[in-house]
Protein backbone atom coordinates (compact mmCIF):
# COMPACT_ATOMS: atom_id res chain seq x y z
CA UNK A 1 0.00 0.00 0.00
CA UNK A 2 2.70 2.20 0.68
CA UNK A 3 5.12 1.92 -2.13
CA UNK A 4 4.99 5.14 -4.84
CA UNK A 5 4.38 4.24 -8.10
CA UNK A 6 3.06 0.69 -7.63
CA UNK A 7 -0.35 0.60 -8.68
CA UNK A 8 -0.20 -2.32 -10.95
CA UNK A 9 0.26 -4.73 -8.25
CA UNK A 10 -1.51 -2.73 -5.73
CA UNK A 11 -4.53 -3.01 -7.42
CA UNK A 12 -4.04 -6.45 -9.26
CA UNK A 13 -3.94 -7.70 -5.71
CA UNK A 14 -6.70 -6.46 -4.61
CA UNK A 15 -8.67 -7.70 -7.97
CA UNK A 16 -7.15 -11.26 -7.11
CA UNK A 17 -8.12 -11.28 -3.17
CA UNK A 18 -11.63 -10.21 -4.10
CA UNK A 19 -11.97 -12.96 -6.69
CA UNK A 20 -10.38 -15.41 -3.81
CA UNK A 21 -12.73 -14.34 -1.33
CA UNK A 22 -15.52 -15.01 -3.98
CA UNK A 23 -14.92 -18.01 -4.29
CA UNK A 24 -14.40 -18.82 -0.82
CA UNK A 25 -18.50 -17.50 -0.38
CA UNK A 26 -17.01 -14.53 0.99
CA UNK A 27 -19.06 -12.16 -1.25
CA UNK A 28 -19.22 -9.86 2.17
CA UNK A 29 -15.56 -9.93 2.69
CA UNK A 30 -14.67 -8.89 -1.43
CA UNK A 31 -17.41 -6.38 -1.91
CA UNK A 32 -15.84 -3.60 1.01
CA UNK A 33 -12.46 -4.52 -0.74
CA UNK A 34 -12.74 -3.59 -4.41
CA UNK A 35 -14.83 -0.57 -2.91
CA UNK A 36 -11.77 0.79 -1.10
CA UNK A 37 -9.74 0.04 -4.22
CA UNK A 38 -11.89 1.98 -6.48
CA UNK A 39 -11.86 5.04 -4.48
CA UNK A 40 -8.00 4.96 -4.39
CA UNK A 41 -7.78 4.33 -8.50
CA UNK A 42 -9.20 7.39 -9.47
CA UNK A 43 -6.23 8.68 -10.93
CA UNK A 44 -5.62 5.21 -12.71
CA UNK A 45 -8.17 4.92 -15.60
CA UNK A 46 -7.56 1.49 -16.63
CA UNK A 47 -7.95 0.02 -13.05
CA UNK A 48 -10.62 2.47 -11.59
CA UNK A 49 -12.66 1.23 -14.46
CA UNK A 50 -11.72 -2.62 -14.63
CA UNK A 51 -12.28 -2.53 -10.93
CA UNK A 52 -16.00 -1.45 -11.28
CA UNK A 53 -16.02 -3.84 -13.88
CA UNK A 54 -15.69 -6.38 -11.52
CA UNK A 55 -17.57 -5.15 -8.35
CA UNK A 56 -20.63 -4.90 -10.44
CA UNK A 57 -19.97 -8.18 -11.94
CA UNK A 58 -20.03 -10.05 -8.47
CA UNK A 59 -23.33 -7.87 -7.64
CA UNK A 60 -25.15 -9.44 -10.32
CA UNK A 61 -23.27 -12.67 -9.14
CA UNK A 62 -25.22 -11.90 -5.82
CA UNK A 63 -28.46 -11.07 -7.88
CA UNK A 64 -28.11 -7.60 -6.69
CA UNK A 65 -28.98 -5.76 -9.75
CA UNK A 66 -29.28 -2.08 -8.07
CA UNK A 67 -25.66 -1.66 -7.24
CA UNK A 68 -24.58 -3.24 -10.46
CA UNK A 69 -26.84 -0.47 -12.10
CA UNK A 70 -25.15 2.52 -9.93
CA UNK A 71 -21.81 0.88 -9.91
CA UNK A 72 -21.75 0.82 -13.92
CA UNK A 73 -24.05 5.06 -14.05
CA UNK A 74 -20.45 5.31 -11.94
CA UNK A 75 -18.64 4.38 -14.52
CA UNK A 76 -20.64 5.86 -17.95
CA UNK A 77 -20.06 9.44 -16.08
CA UNK A 78 -16.05 9.01 -15.01
CA UNK A 79 -15.40 7.72 -18.42
CA UNK A 80 -17.41 10.61 -20.25
CA UNK A 81 -15.24 12.85 -18.08
CA UNK A 82 -12.07 10.91 -18.84
CA UNK A 83 -12.99 11.14 -22.91
CA UNK A 84 -12.69 7.57 -23.23
CA UNK A 85 -15.55 6.72 -25.47
CA UNK A 86 -14.88 2.93 -26.20
CA UNK A 87 -14.86 1.83 -22.53
CA UNK A 88 -18.16 4.32 -21.69
CA UNK A 89 -19.76 2.36 -24.46
CA UNK A 90 -18.85 -0.80 -22.67
CA UNK A 91 -20.22 0.46 -19.43
CA UNK A 92 -23.42 1.77 -20.92
CA UNK A 93 -23.64 -1.67 -23.06
CA UNK A 94 -23.27 -3.55 -19.90
CA UNK A 95 -25.90 -0.66 -18.08
CA UNK A 96 -28.04 -2.10 -20.72
CA UNK A 97 -27.28 -6.27 -20.10
CA UNK A 98 -28.06 -5.85 -16.57
CA UNK A 99 -31.42 -4.20 -17.03
CA UNK A 100 -32.62 -7.31 -19.24
CA UNK A 101 -31.29 -9.30 -16.64
CA UNK A 102 -33.29 -7.51 -13.68
CA UNK A 103 -36.36 -7.61 -16.17
CA UNK A 104 -38.19 -4.44 -15.28
CA UNK A 105 -37.25 -1.32 -17.03
CA UNK A 106 -38.72 -2.49 -20.59
CA UNK A 107 -38.38 1.41 -21.59
CA UNK A 108 -35.10 2.11 -20.21
CA UNK A 109 -33.94 -1.03 -22.18
CA UNK A 110 -35.34 0.45 -25.56
CA UNK A 111 -33.42 4.17 -24.66
CA UNK A 112 -30.22 2.87 -23.86
CA UNK A 113 -30.19 0.44 -26.57
CA UNK A 114 -30.97 3.49 -29.51
CA UNK A 115 -28.39 5.68 -27.44
CA UNK A 116 -25.81 3.27 -27.54
CA UNK A 117 -26.54 2.19 -31.56
CA UNK A 118 -25.52 5.65 -32.48
CA UNK A 119 -23.02 6.59 -30.44
CA UNK A 120 -21.17 3.56 -31.65
CA UNK A 121 -22.17 4.41 -35.91
CA UNK A 122 -20.72 7.60 -34.56
CA UNK A 123 -17.13 5.73 -33.11
CA UNK A 124 -14.03 6.47 -35.09
CA UNK A 125 -11.78 4.27 -32.91
CA UNK A 126 -9.82 0.63 -34.38
CA UNK A 127 -11.89 -0.96 -36.48
CA UNK A 128 -12.09 -4.14 -34.39
CA UNK A 129 -12.92 -2.30 -30.97
CA UNK A 130 -16.11 -0.70 -33.20
CA UNK A 131 -16.58 -4.01 -34.77
CA UNK A 132 -16.36 -5.35 -30.53
CA UNK A 133 -19.07 -2.89 -29.98
CA UNK A 134 -21.39 -3.37 -32.35
CA UNK A 135 -21.61 -7.41 -31.55
CA UNK A 136 -22.07 -6.33 -28.42
CA UNK A 137 -25.14 -3.83 -28.94
CA UNK A 138 -26.77 -6.13 -31.65
CA UNK A 139 -26.97 -9.53 -29.60
CA UNK A 140 -28.49 -7.45 -26.65
CA UNK A 141 -31.20 -6.16 -28.95
CA UNK A 142 -31.70 -9.44 -30.57
CA UNK A 143 -31.90 -11.60 -27.08
CA UNK A 144 -34.23 -8.30 -26.25
CA UNK A 145 -36.84 -8.63 -28.96
CA UNK A 146 -36.39 -12.55 -29.12
CA UNK A 147 -36.99 -12.85 -25.41
CA UNK A 148 -40.74 -10.93 -26.13
CA UNK A 149 -41.24 -13.29 -28.68
CA UNK A 150 -40.72 -10.49 -31.88
CA UNK A 151 -39.48 -13.30 -34.59
CA UNK A 152 -40.25 -11.07 -37.24
CA UNK A 153 -38.89 -7.81 -36.20
CA UNK A 154 -35.62 -9.22 -34.94
CA UNK A 155 -34.40 -10.20 -38.41
CA UNK A 156 -32.99 -7.19 -39.90
CA UNK A 157 -30.46 -6.90 -36.29
CA UNK A 158 -29.92 -11.03 -36.74
CA UNK A 159 -28.64 -10.44 -39.86
CA UNK A 160 -26.48 -7.81 -39.44
CA UNK A 161 -25.16 -9.24 -36.13
CA UNK A 162 -24.50 -12.26 -37.99
CA UNK A 163 -22.39 -10.10 -40.68
CA UNK A 164 -20.85 -8.37 -37.78
CA UNK A 165 -19.74 -11.49 -36.52
CA UNK A 166 -18.04 -12.60 -39.96
CA UNK A 167 -16.24 -9.44 -40.14
CA UNK A 168 -14.89 -9.79 -36.44
CA UNK A 169 -13.21 -13.46 -37.49
CA UNK A 170 -11.82 -11.81 -40.32
CA UNK A 171 -9.63 -9.07 -38.74
CA UNK A 172 -6.05 -9.67 -37.81
CA UNK A 173 -5.06 -9.80 -33.87
CA UNK A 174 -3.49 -6.12 -34.73
CA UNK A 175 -6.45 -5.04 -35.52
CA UNK A 176 -7.99 -6.33 -32.31
CA UNK A 177 -5.66 -4.31 -30.68
CA UNK A 178 -6.96 -1.96 -28.05
CA UNK A 179 -5.66 1.67 -28.80
CA UNK A 180 -4.39 2.94 -25.21
CA UNK A 181 -4.46 0.75 -21.48
CA UNK A 182 -8.00 2.85 -20.44
CA UNK A 183 -9.83 0.72 -23.01
CA UNK A 184 -8.27 -2.58 -22.56
CA UNK A 185 -11.71 -4.11 -22.03
CA UNK A 186 -13.86 -6.76 -24.06
CA UNK A 187 -16.99 -7.89 -23.29
CA UNK A 188 -15.84 -11.81 -24.45
CA UNK A 189 -13.23 -13.02 -26.92
CA UNK A 190 -14.38 -13.31 -30.10
CA UNK A 191 -14.12 -16.90 -30.38
CA UNK A 192 -16.71 -17.16 -27.51
CA UNK A 193 -18.74 -14.31 -29.59
CA UNK A 194 -19.45 -16.99 -32.02
CA UNK A 195 -20.96 -19.53 -29.60
CA UNK A 196 -23.18 -16.84 -28.26
CA UNK A 197 -24.32 -15.72 -32.02
CA UNK A 198 -24.84 -19.03 -32.67
CA UNK A 199 -27.04 -19.62 -29.94
CA UNK A 200 -29.01 -16.40 -30.39
CA UNK A 201 -29.53 -17.60 -33.90
CA UNK A 202 -31.13 -21.19 -32.46
CA UNK A 203 -33.19 -19.51 -30.47
CA UNK A 204 -34.84 -17.06 -33.32
CA UNK A 205 -34.81 -20.66 -35.27
CA UNK A 206 -36.49 -22.43 -32.46
CA UNK A 207 -39.20 -19.73 -31.99
CA UNK A 208 -39.82 -18.93 -35.78
CA UNK A 209 -40.44 -23.06 -36.16
CA UNK A 210 -36.94 -23.76 -38.15
CA UNK A 211 -36.03 -26.85 -36.23
CA UNK A 212 -33.69 -27.70 -39.24
CA UNK A 213 -31.36 -24.78 -39.15
CA UNK A 214 -31.77 -25.25 -35.37
CA UNK A 215 -30.34 -28.16 -35.27
CA UNK A 216 -27.60 -27.13 -37.77
CA UNK A 217 -26.60 -24.04 -35.94
CA UNK A 218 -26.61 -26.19 -32.42
CA UNK A 219 -24.42 -28.77 -34.09
CA UNK A 220 -21.61 -25.99 -35.20
CA UNK A 221 -21.65 -24.40 -31.66
CA UNK A 222 -21.47 -27.21 -29.69
CA UNK A 223 -18.21 -28.67 -32.21
CA UNK A 224 -17.33 -25.09 -31.27
CA UNK A 225 -17.34 -25.38 -27.79
CA UNK A 226 -15.57 -28.85 -27.65
CA UNK A 227 -12.75 -27.31 -29.63
CA UNK A 228 -12.97 -23.94 -26.71
CA UNK A 229 -12.82 -26.34 -23.92
CA UNK A 230 -9.95 -28.62 -24.90
CA UNK A 231 -8.11 -25.25 -25.08
CA UNK A 232 -9.65 -23.51 -21.91
CA UNK A 233 -12.37 -25.07 -19.67
CA UNK A 234 -14.19 -21.64 -18.66
CA UNK A 235 -16.91 -21.25 -16.83
CA UNK A 236 -19.12 -19.81 -19.34
CA UNK A 237 -18.62 -22.56 -22.36
CA UNK A 238 -20.73 -24.77 -19.36
CA UNK A 239 -23.12 -21.65 -19.69
CA UNK A 240 -23.61 -21.81 -22.97
CA UNK A 241 -23.32 -25.48 -23.89
CA UNK A 242 -26.29 -25.60 -21.67
CA UNK A 243 -28.05 -23.43 -23.01
CA UNK A 244 -27.89 -24.82 -26.67
CA UNK A 245 -28.72 -28.08 -25.16
CA UNK A 246 -31.87 -27.00 -23.27
CA UNK A 247 -33.29 -25.41 -27.04
CA UNK A 248 -32.10 -28.80 -28.82
CA UNK A 249 -34.24 -30.65 -26.57
CA UNK A 250 -37.37 -28.36 -26.98
CA UNK A 251 -36.66 -29.03 -30.91
CA UNK A 252 -36.36 -32.78 -30.49
CA UNK A 253 -39.84 -32.76 -28.80
CA UNK A 254 -41.34 -30.96 -31.18
CA UNK A 255 -39.39 -33.16 -34.33
CA UNK A 256 -41.49 -36.15 -32.21
CA UNK A 257 -37.87 -37.49 -31.15
CA UNK A 258 -38.79 -38.18 -27.75
CA UNK A 259 -36.16 -40.95 -26.69
CA UNK A 260 -33.47 -38.26 -28.64
CA UNK A 261 -34.48 -35.76 -26.19
CA UNK A 262 -34.13 -37.67 -22.72
CA UNK A 263 -30.82 -38.39 -23.97
CA UNK A 264 -30.02 -34.58 -24.01
CA UNK A 265 -31.85 -33.83 -20.88
CA UNK A 266 -29.41 -36.36 -18.94
CA UNK A 267 -26.34 -34.78 -20.56
CA UNK A 268 -27.48 -31.44 -19.05
CA UNK A 269 -28.06 -33.34 -15.90
CA UNK A 270 -24.75 -34.26 -16.26
CA UNK A 271 -23.55 -31.19 -16.83
CA UNK A 272 -25.21 -30.08 -12.89
CA UNK A 273 -24.44 -32.11 -11.38
CA UNK A 274 -21.31 -31.24 -9.74
CA UNK A 275 -21.77 -27.73 -10.57
CA UNK A 276 -23.84 -26.07 -7.84
CA UNK A 277 -24.13 -23.06 -9.06
CA UNK A 278 -25.17 -23.74 -12.56
CA UNK A 279 -27.41 -26.09 -10.99
CA UNK A 280 -29.04 -23.19 -8.88
CA UNK A 281 -29.13 -21.10 -12.52
CA UNK A 282 -30.82 -23.86 -14.54
CA UNK A 283 -32.73 -25.99 -11.81
CA UNK A 284 -36.20 -24.83 -12.81
CA UNK A 285 -35.46 -24.71 -17.23
CA UNK A 286 -34.56 -28.18 -16.21
CA UNK A 287 -37.79 -29.14 -14.48
CA UNK A 288 -39.51 -27.41 -17.44
CA UNK A 289 -37.74 -29.53 -19.95
CA UNK A 290 -38.83 -32.83 -17.76
CA UNK A 291 -42.58 -31.58 -18.04
CA UNK A 292 -42.74 -30.40 -21.37
CA UNK A 293 -41.28 -34.15 -21.88
CA UNK A 294 -43.62 -36.00 -19.76
CA UNK A 295 -46.15 -33.85 -21.76
CA UNK A 296 -45.42 -35.59 -25.11
CA UNK A 297 -44.97 -39.03 -23.30
CA UNK A 298 -49.08 -38.59 -22.28
CA UNK A 299 -47.60 -38.61 -18.87
CA UNK A 300 -50.02 -35.51 -17.08
CA UNK A 301 -49.15 -36.58 -13.39
CA UNK A 302 -45.31 -36.18 -14.33
CA UNK A 303 -45.89 -33.57 -16.04
CA UNK A 304 -47.86 -31.68 -13.11
CA UNK A 305 -44.52 -32.46 -10.65
CA UNK A 306 -42.03 -31.22 -13.03
CA UNK A 307 -44.33 -27.58 -13.64
CA UNK A 308 -44.66 -27.20 -10.28
CA UNK A 309 -41.30 -27.77 -9.25
CA UNK A 310 -40.51 -25.04 -11.67
CA UNK A 311 -43.04 -23.26 -10.58
CA UNK A 312 -41.33 -23.52 -6.62
CA UNK A 313 -38.20 -23.02 -8.36
CA UNK A 314 -38.14 -19.62 -9.97
CA UNK A 315 -38.63 -16.12 -9.96
CA UNK A 316 -38.91 -15.28 -13.34
CA UNK A 317 -42.09 -14.34 -15.00
CA UNK A 318 -41.92 -15.73 -18.14
CA UNK A 319 -40.69 -19.41 -17.11
CA UNK A 320 -43.81 -18.92 -14.63
CA UNK A 321 -46.02 -17.73 -17.17
CA UNK A 322 -44.87 -20.85 -19.70
CA UNK A 323 -45.51 -23.12 -16.74
CA UNK A 324 -48.73 -22.48 -15.74
CA UNK A 325 -49.98 -22.17 -19.86
CA UNK A 326 -48.25 -25.88 -19.53
CA UNK A 327 -50.13 -26.79 -16.77
CA UNK A 328 -53.53 -25.47 -18.12
CA UNK A 329 -53.53 -27.86 -20.73
CA UNK A 330 -52.59 -30.83 -19.06
CA UNK A 331 -55.51 -30.17 -16.81
CA UNK A 332 -58.18 -29.96 -19.52
CA UNK A 333 -56.27 -32.82 -21.37
CA UNK A 334 -57.31 -34.75 -17.96
CA UNK A 335 -61.00 -33.06 -17.62
CA UNK A 336 -59.52 -31.33 -14.35
CA UNK A 337 -61.63 -27.80 -14.58
CA UNK A 338 -61.57 -26.99 -11.22
CA UNK A 339 -57.69 -27.20 -11.36
CA UNK A 340 -57.66 -24.86 -14.64
CA UNK A 341 -59.84 -22.89 -13.06
CA UNK A 342 -57.58 -22.34 -9.95
CA UNK A 343 -54.86 -20.70 -12.23
CA UNK A 344 -57.30 -18.88 -14.74
CA UNK A 345 -55.85 -15.48 -13.16
CA UNK A 346 -51.85 -16.81 -13.96
CA UNK A 347 -53.08 -17.10 -17.63
CA UNK A 348 -55.37 -14.49 -18.53
CA UNK A 349 -54.05 -12.76 -21.78
CA UNK A 350 -55.27 -9.42 -20.31
CA UNK A 351 -53.21 -9.53 -17.08
CA UNK A 352 -50.79 -11.75 -18.25
CA UNK A 353 -47.44 -10.98 -15.71
CA UNK A 354 -45.00 -10.84 -19.33
CA UNK A 355 -43.65 -8.29 -21.75
CA UNK A 356 -43.59 -11.26 -24.02
CA UNK A 357 -45.53 -11.11 -27.17
CA UNK A 358 -45.38 -15.06 -27.87
CA UNK A 359 -46.61 -15.98 -24.49
CA UNK A 360 -49.74 -13.85 -24.79
CA UNK A 361 -50.25 -15.07 -28.00
CA UNK A 362 -49.85 -18.47 -26.43
CA UNK A 363 -52.54 -17.30 -23.61
CA UNK A 364 -55.32 -16.90 -26.56
CA UNK A 365 -54.57 -20.36 -27.61
CA UNK A 366 -54.82 -22.17 -24.63
CA UNK A 367 -58.07 -19.57 -23.67
CA UNK A 368 -59.25 -21.39 -27.00
CA UNK A 369 -58.67 -24.89 -26.02
CA UNK A 370 -60.43 -24.42 -23.16
CA UNK A 371 -63.42 -23.01 -25.10
CA UNK A 372 -63.20 -26.04 -27.20
CA UNK A 373 -63.34 -28.58 -24.35
CA UNK A 374 -66.31 -26.82 -22.82
CA UNK A 375 -67.83 -26.95 -26.25
CA UNK A 376 -68.06 -22.63 -26.30
CA UNK A 377 -67.06 -22.51 -30.17
CA UNK A 378 -67.88 -18.69 -30.62
CA UNK A 379 -65.72 -18.19 -27.29
CA UNK A 380 -63.29 -20.36 -29.20
CA UNK A 381 -63.05 -19.01 -32.72
CA UNK A 382 -62.85 -15.51 -31.15
CA UNK A 383 -59.35 -16.37 -28.65
CA UNK A 384 -58.38 -18.39 -31.68
CA UNK A 385 -58.24 -15.50 -34.10
CA UNK A 386 -56.73 -13.44 -31.90
CA UNK A 387 -53.88 -15.78 -31.00
CA UNK A 388 -53.58 -16.58 -35.09
CA UNK A 389 -53.38 -12.63 -35.21
CA UNK A 390 -50.66 -12.08 -32.95
CA UNK A 391 -49.02 -15.21 -34.06
CA UNK A 392 -49.02 -14.14 -37.59
CA UNK A 393 -47.55 -10.47 -37.10
CA UNK A 394 -44.07 -12.10 -35.79
CA UNK A 395 -43.80 -15.19 -37.86
CA UNK A 396 -44.36 -17.68 -34.85
CA UNK A 397 -45.41 -20.38 -37.36
CA UNK A 398 -45.70 -23.12 -34.79
CA UNK A 399 -48.37 -21.30 -33.05
CA UNK A 400 -50.09 -20.36 -36.16
CA UNK A 401 -50.16 -23.96 -36.86
CA UNK A 402 -51.98 -25.14 -33.42
CA UNK A 403 -54.25 -22.38 -33.48
CA UNK A 404 -55.01 -23.36 -37.16
CA UNK A 405 -56.11 -26.70 -36.43
CA UNK A 406 -57.78 -26.00 -33.47
CA UNK A 407 -60.23 -23.61 -35.75
CA UNK A 408 -60.28 -26.06 -38.20
CA UNK A 409 -61.60 -28.84 -35.00
CA UNK A 410 -63.91 -26.22 -33.85
CA UNK A 411 -65.60 -25.84 -37.67
CA UNK A 412 -66.07 -29.42 -38.03
CA UNK A 413 -67.12 -30.03 -34.74
CA UNK A 414 -69.82 -26.97 -35.84
CA UNK A 415 -70.58 -29.39 -39.10
CA UNK A 416 -68.70 -26.63 -41.28
CA UNK A 417 -66.83 -28.96 -42.88
CA UNK A 418 -65.50 -26.35 -45.88
CA UNK A 419 -64.13 -24.02 -43.17
CA UNK A 420 -62.48 -26.48 -41.19
CA UNK A 421 -60.72 -27.77 -44.23
CA UNK A 422 -59.81 -23.98 -45.21
CA UNK A 423 -57.91 -23.87 -41.54
CA UNK A 424 -56.59 -27.70 -41.56
CA UNK A 425 -55.27 -27.93 -45.18
CA UNK A 426 -52.53 -24.71 -44.52
CA UNK A 427 -51.96 -25.98 -40.84
CA UNK A 428 -50.57 -29.27 -42.01
CA UNK A 429 -48.49 -27.56 -44.63
CA UNK A 430 -46.53 -25.48 -42.43
CA UNK A 431 -46.50 -28.50 -39.95
CA UNK A 432 -44.62 -30.34 -42.42
CA UNK A 433 -42.25 -27.43 -42.60
CA UNK A 434 -41.57 -26.99 -39.23
CA UNK A 435 -41.52 -30.28 -38.67
CA UNK A 436 -43.82 -30.69 -36.12
CA UNK A 437 -44.84 -34.65 -35.70
CA UNK A 438 -47.68 -33.96 -33.43
CA UNK A 439 -49.42 -31.13 -35.12
CA UNK A 440 -49.40 -33.54 -37.91
CA UNK A 441 -51.23 -36.46 -36.55
CA UNK A 442 -53.28 -34.00 -35.22
CA UNK A 443 -54.17 -32.56 -38.81
CA UNK A 444 -54.15 -35.87 -40.89
CA UNK A 445 -56.43 -37.17 -38.56
CA UNK A 446 -59.01 -34.14 -39.45
CA UNK A 447 -58.55 -33.65 -42.78
CA UNK A 448 -58.93 -37.91 -43.07
CA UNK A 449 -62.40 -37.17 -41.47
CA UNK A 450 -62.91 -33.92 -43.98
CA UNK A 451 -62.16 -36.06 -47.18
CA UNK A 452 -64.85 -39.31 -46.22
CA UNK A 453 -67.03 -36.18 -46.09
CA UNK A 454 -66.46 -34.35 -49.30
CA UNK A 455 -66.12 -38.26 -50.87
CA UNK A 456 -63.01 -37.45 -51.93
CA UNK A 457 -61.54 -41.01 -51.84
CA UNK A 458 -57.60 -40.56 -52.92
CA UNK A 459 -57.29 -37.90 -50.48
CA UNK A 460 -59.06 -39.52 -47.74
CA UNK A 461 -56.87 -42.88 -48.39
CA UNK A 462 -53.85 -40.65 -48.15
CA UNK A 463 -54.72 -38.96 -45.07
CA UNK A 464 -55.26 -42.26 -43.61
CA UNK A 465 -51.82 -43.17 -44.65
CA UNK A 466 -50.21 -40.08 -43.22
CA UNK A 467 -51.68 -40.55 -39.88
CA UNK A 468 -51.13 -44.11 -39.61
CA UNK A 469 -47.17 -43.38 -40.56
CA UNK A 470 -47.36 -40.44 -37.92
CA UNK A 471 -48.92 -42.31 -35.35
CA UNK A 472 -46.46 -45.45 -35.96
CA UNK A 473 -43.47 -43.33 -35.65
CA UNK A 474 -44.55 -41.45 -32.38
CA UNK A 475 -45.89 -44.90 -31.03
CA UNK A 476 -41.98 -46.17 -31.90
CA UNK A 477 -40.32 -43.49 -30.17
CA UNK A 478 -42.74 -43.50 -27.08
CA UNK A 479 -41.80 -47.20 -26.68
CA UNK A 480 -38.09 -46.51 -27.41
CA UNK A 481 -37.98 -43.57 -24.85
CA UNK A 482 -39.71 -45.27 -21.78
CA UNK A 483 -36.84 -48.01 -22.16
CA UNK A 484 -34.24 -46.29 -21.56
CA UNK A 485 -33.06 -45.68 -18.82
CA UNK A 486 -32.67 -41.64 -18.64
CA UNK A 487 -36.71 -41.95 -18.47
CA UNK A 488 -36.47 -41.97 -14.38
CA UNK A 489 -35.28 -38.36 -14.82
CA UNK A 490 -39.18 -37.71 -14.81
CA UNK A 491 -39.72 -38.78 -11.47
CA UNK A 492 -36.68 -36.88 -9.67
CA UNK A 493 -37.23 -33.46 -8.45
CA UNK A 494 -34.54 -33.33 -5.36
CA UNK A 495 -31.34 -35.17 -4.59
CA UNK A 496 -29.08 -36.50 -6.49
CA UNK A 497 -29.88 -37.55 -10.73
CA UNK A 498 -31.00 -41.11 -10.59
CA UNK A 499 -28.29 -41.36 -13.49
Amino acid sequence: MNIAGFDDVRFEAASELAKLYEQNGGGGKAKPLLKRAIELSQQNIFWHCRLIFQTAQLSVNEGDYGTALVLLQMGMEYTHIQGVAYTQLMFMLSKVMVLILEGKSTSDVHQLLGQAGQLIEQYNGRPGQKEHLKVFHLVLQVYFNLSAGQVKSVKPGLKQLQQSIQNITQLSEHDLLASSTSEMFVWLPREQLCVLVYLVSVMHSMQAGYMDKAQKYTDKALSQIEKLKAEDNKGILHSLQLMLLEHIVMCHLVMGSKAQAIREISKICLLLKNNEKLFKLHRSQLHILLAVYSMSMNNAEAAELQFNAALRTSQNNELWTFANLNLAVVYLRCHRERDFASIMNHINPDTLPTQSHGLRAASYFVQGLHAFFTSRHNDGKRYLRESLKMANSEDLNRLTSCSLVLLGHIFLALGNAREAANMVTPAMQLASKIPDLHLQLWASAILKDLYRQFGDVAHEQESYQNHYNFSQTLLNDHMTASQLHEHRLVSWTDGPFPL
